[in-house]
């Protein structure tokens, strides 16, 4: 359903959401997660995009911080850090992964999706000992885009991440 208000747009549209509940223990699947990863954290990637001459070498220096995933960590929040100091015991981590390769073949076809790219992806503890690693499938979040292309690019970013999610769990979603 869309709303359109002068100058606004509401949209609502359904996210597949994915949960891999893993046997390892949240330390295990964190570093098998982050073993995945290259990362960008230091600020590398405004660097390389500066220093870069041509389309070629921005993507010979991009590739230099791929994991072995293809992805690459932008970011990291370890909530569990922060809600020891407000006394309570959480194991929680939230990352920002992507690449920016893979989000070209996406946003070069409606600019709409950098809203959801890069992915957020949550590794937590629950209350009864699980440990999960969660995820909105990107697709999901590109459908209410109702373009082809960025739905054919979504589906095999899916396939990346849902790897990369069995690969740091050992479980399927």
């Amino acid at each position: 359903m869309q709303i359109h208000h002068e100058a606004a747009m509401i949209d609502s549209f359904t996210v597949e959401h994915h949960e891999h509940v893993s046997h390892r223990s949240f330390a295990e699947v964190v570093a098998a997660f982050e073993a995945e990863l290259g990362s960008v954290e230091d600020g590398a990637l405004p660097r390389e995009v500066a220093a870069a001459t041509s389309r070629t070498d921005f993507e010979t220096r991009i590739r230099r911080y791929e994991g072995r995933s293809g992805f690459m960590r932008f970011l990291t929040n370890d909530h569990g850090a922060w809600m020891g100091r407000m006394g309570t015991d959480a194991k929680i981590r939230s990352y920002v992964i992507g690449n920016p390769l893979v989000a070209q073949t996406m946003i070069t076809h409606d600019p709409g999706v950098g809203l959801n790219v890069p992915i957020r992806v949550a590794i937590f503890q629950t209350s009864t000992g699980e440990v999960r690693l969660a995820y909105d499938l990107p697709s999901s979040l590109m459908s209410r885009l109702h373009n082809e292309d960025v739905s054919a690019a979504a589906l095999e970013l899916d396939a990346k991440l849902r790897a990369l999610a069995e690969r740091a769990t050992g479980a399927v979603a």
